[in-house]
This record gives C-alpha cells, sequence and structure tokens, in this order.
C-alpha cells in the first residue's frame, strides 16, 4: 500500500485504480472509517467507467499518521462542547476540517493531479465540501453523499444512531466484529446486511486497529462549524446523494447542502441508509459518472 507524505509531518496511504490517464475521481471516507470501507469492487466499476479512483486514509485513521501526541478524552470534549467551554474543547482538538481538506489536496499535488473530481461520504463529505470552498480551482466537481452543512438544525441523528456512536466499541477483535451489527440502526433497511458490517469490521481491525483517532476527528467535525454562508458562494458542479432511510446524518442534511448550493442537483435514494448497499451501486455509480463527465 503506498504511503506518500502530503505536507510536513503527515503522510497518507493510498490506493489508484484504473488509467491514471483518465479524469481523477478522489473519494474521501467518513468518520473513523479506512480507505477500504470504498469496496474496492465499487471503485473498479468506477474505474470501469472511465475514471482514474484514488482512495485514501485520512489522518488518524488506517495507515496513515496518528496524532498521538494529542489525546482527546472524548467525554471531557464533548463537556466542555455542551457547556460552552469553547477554549477548552479547541485547546484539546489538534486540527479542523480544514486541515484534513489540505491532506486530499496535497495527496492529489503529490501524485501530480493538479483537478480532481471530488467525492466525500458522511464527514469525507464535510472534507470534499471543504475541498471546494477553500480550493475551487483544484475541484472540478464536487459529489457530497450522507452528509450536512454544519449547521445544528439539519442532518442530525436518532436517538438510537447517537447511542451507537457514542458507546464504546470493544478492544478485542471478537467482540469488535460482533459489536459491528450495531451499525445495522443506520443501514438500509431493505439492503443492509449483518454479514457486511462483521466482514468491514474484520479487515478494519486487522488492518490498523485504531480508536484513538476518532476524538480528535469528532473534535474536528464539531469545531469546524457551519459551511452554510460559504457554500451559498459556492459556484463548483456539486451533486448530492442522500439516503432517505439514513438515521445517523437524516436526509435534511443532504436537502439543505443541495438548497445552498446555486446549481446543486440532489439525489434522494430510496432504501438507501448511512451505508452503500451493493444492490444500490448501479444508481450511485450512473449519477457519479454523469456528474464527472464534463
Amino acid at each position: 500500500m503506498p504511503i506518500i507524505e502530503v505536507s510536513p509531518g503527515v503522510s497518507l496511504a493510498y490506493e489508484g485504480f484504473g488509467d491514471p490517464g483518465d479524469p481523477p475521481v478522489l473519494l474521501v471516507m467518513g468518520f473513523g472509517a479506512q480507505m477500504i470501507a470504498w469496496h474496492e469492487d465499487f471503485c473498479r466499476a468506477l474505474a470501469e467507467r472511465g475514471r482514474y479512483v484514488i482512495r485514501y486514509d485520512n489522518r488518524d485513521t488506517g495507515l496513515s499518521t496518528k496524532f498521538d501526541d494529542h489525546p482527546v478524552d472524548v467525554g471531557r470534549f464533548m463537556a466542555a462542547v455542551s457547556s460552552g467551554d469553547l477554549a477548552t474543547a479547541v485547546e484539546m482538538a489538534p486540527y479542523r476540517l480544514t486541515d484534513m481538506a489540505d491532506d486530499g489536496l496535497g495527496l492529489l499535488t503529490a501524485l501530480g493531479v493538479e483537478r480532481a473530481h471530488v467525492v466525500g461520504t458522511s464527514m469525507g463529505g464535510m472534507i470534499a465540501q471543504t475541498m471546494a470552498i477553500n480550493r475551487p480551482e483544484r475541484v472540478l466537481t464536487l459529489t457530497s453523499m450522507m452528509s450536512s452543512t454544519g449547521e445544528s438544525g439539519y442532518g442530525g441523528s436518532s436517538p438510537e444512531a447517537q447511542a451507537v456512536v457514542a458507546g464504546p466499541k470493544p478492544a478485542d477483535r471478537e467482540g469488535y466484529v460482533a459489536a459491528a451489527e450495531r451499525e445495522m440502526v443506520w443501514a438500509s433497511r431493505r439492503y443492509g446486511d449483518p454479514a457486511v458490517l462483521r466482514e468491514l469490521a474484520a479487515r478494519s481491525y486487522d488492518r490498523a486497529y485504531y480508536p484513538a483517532g476518532a476524538g480528535r476527528q469528532l473534535g474536528a467535525m464539531i469545531l469546524s462549524g457551519s459551511r452554510a454562508d460559504a457554500l451559498r458562494r459556492l459556484r463548483v458542479p456539486t451533486l448530492v446523494i442522500h439516503g432517505l432511510d439514513d438515521t445517523l446524518i437524516d436526509p435534511s442534511g443532504g436537502r439543505r447542502t443541495a438548497d445552498l448550493v446555486p446549481g446543486a442537483k440532489l439525489v434522494l435514494i430510496p432504501d438507501m441508509g448511512h451505508d452503500r448497499p451493493r444492490e444500490l451501486w448501479p444508481e450511485i455509480l450512473d449519477a457519479v459518472q454523469a456528474h464527472t463527465a464534463g
């Protein structure tokens, strides 16, 4: 697995699929997830449609750089945020979504890619939005999938989904894999499959079990705030995809994103939760292919 330095002190693990001469598509993964959550078959299917697909591990996940010298106590951090003690919260969190967006753009630069189509899912959608906002000249198109705008009134989680995110995960492999089934709470009601969740959890655990990064990524999301005003000014061609079964980031997050970005196209997918079930890949791939065709 190639690992490349994208800025001083930050290196990212990445993988490319397809012909580097084809239009590049950068896939940005979500909170706490490794790049392997973009399934290899999905990446190959998009590459077969004439795209050069790049997936990578965000900082603090997978095989990319870990910020071990900045430990974050999630309970203390959330207590500081809830009480309005932002000074303490800011002191605890070492980076923001802007830094994570710079990582992705730095990867493109290191690979000799000047401009790319950027597709982000969940927190990755927030990172992709930030790339397009801060460096629109580098982003050919933006696809924001199952994500939101950073505004508190949109894209909320159900109590059941919040409980799963906030709950501790077992440290042992067997317990960790079994606990993945809890994520069925936000999966597609029609296509969600506990076996698929367990399989990804097993691969993720074996590849790079690293729960410590989640607190820092959570801090990056919370402290980066609203992107609403910047999205209103965005002129990058934008596609928003959201599943109607999503209980982790309510579909209002996708609707709001599409409402704010001038000319954005909104695709709401029935039977899709906060996941990408294989049965819905054709619809997702069709939408991404059409959006990145220009």
